[in-house]
């Protein structure tokens, strides 16, 4: 309550507005002055309120739609957190070379990285769930400079946050060629696909442009953001595949700088399906007891089907 109480006090200060704007605009325009305040800037605002501009130890100019649209998404409960978390970050970038505002500078810096949903935190973010537990996140810069994307800098833009995530994905896959290696897991053959940069995932979408995919799929493991192994899904050697897919990843994803995923995926039709497969000690030895998705279960059978149940049969 003391919060509010302030912000009325402080209503009488702050500039007029033209006649016919909502009310939620001057009460976050309210709150934008107080969080100002206490962090030791003299403040004021454009006629129209699409920017503030804060006077201290620099002169910043702050842009206002991005953070109106999210406070509209938002309940007043929210709106401390989000004005504070906007001006503490339009500080922190004030020494970026280009306005991540403007669309038109940093659409060629666009770019994607995939992350475990669990790594994410309470950060506000711009991104879409890849799979369960993967979450392709909206970045801006190359390579290890690159940085999340906030959902108030997309709020500038003259495009949804999907068509965002769609614009860095083209980016990558324009900009970036996996180089393929063909390798041996304990008698399984897969392909290793790397990148340069932690964007590897982008390319699922595209795998076809490496090798043709077959109709059931490939099986993937991510053990870092810039790997993809992948093995097809043509026989029931799949079963074995995922065991050895499963191992290795857990291996890689223990000892990598950078881990992402221990787990097994199915890629199939433009969808990325986790494989749960869970290394369990019984009795001094190491199972995998897998629980797949339903409809993996279906081409599992169907494979069985096909192949008379040999599960060694490729």
């Amino acid at each position: 309550m003391r919060l509010f109480r302030r912000h009325r006090d402080r209503r009488a200060e702050t500039p007029p507005r033209p006649a016919g704007r909502p009310v939620e605009e001057t009460d976050l325009d309210s709150l934008l002055g107080l969080v100002a305040d206490s962090m030791g800037y003299a403040w004021s605002f454009a006629p129209d309120g699409g920017t503030l501009t804060l006077s201290g130890p620099r002169t910043v100019t702050v842009r206002l739609a991005g953070l109106r649209a999210e406070a509209a998404r938002h309940s007043r409960e929210d709106w401390p957190t989000l004005v504070s978390e906007h001006l503490a970050h339009t500080l922190a970038t004030l020494d970026e070379p280009l306005d991540a505002c403007d669309l038109a500078q940093i659409r060629p810096l666009l770019r994607t990285r995939l992350q475990a949903d669990d790594d994410l935190g309470p950060a506000r973010l711009v991104g879409r769930h890849l799979a369960a537990d993967l979450v392709e996140v909206l970045t801006v810069g190359y390579g290890q400079a690159g940085r999340p994307v906030r959902p108030e800098e997309v709020g500038c833009w003259p495009i949804t946050p999907a068509q965002a995530l769609d614009l860095a994905a083209a980016n990558i896959r324009a900009d970036e060629r996996l180089a393929v290696t063909a390798e041996d897991l304990g008698g399984v053959p897969v392909r290793r696909l790397t990148g340069p940069t932690a964007c590897a995932a982008a390319h699922l979408r595209h795998l076809d442009d490496y090798f043709p995919l077959p109709a059931d799929g490939v099986l993937v493991v991510l053990p870092d953001p810039a790997t993809l192994v992948v093995h097809p899904v043509e026989g029931l050697g799949v079963v074995r595949a995922i065991e050895r897919l499963r191992t290795f990843a857990q291996r890689e994803f223990e000892h990598g700088a950078d881990p992402l995923s221990p787990q097994v995926y199915w890629w199939h039709q433009g969808r990325l399906s986790l494989i749960r497969a869970d290394l369990v000690d019984q009795d001094g030895q190491t199972r995998l007891v897998v629980a797949p998705p339903r409809e993996f279960a279906r081409v599992l059978a169907a494979l069985a089907g096909r192949s008379g149940g040999r599960a060694g049969d490729d």
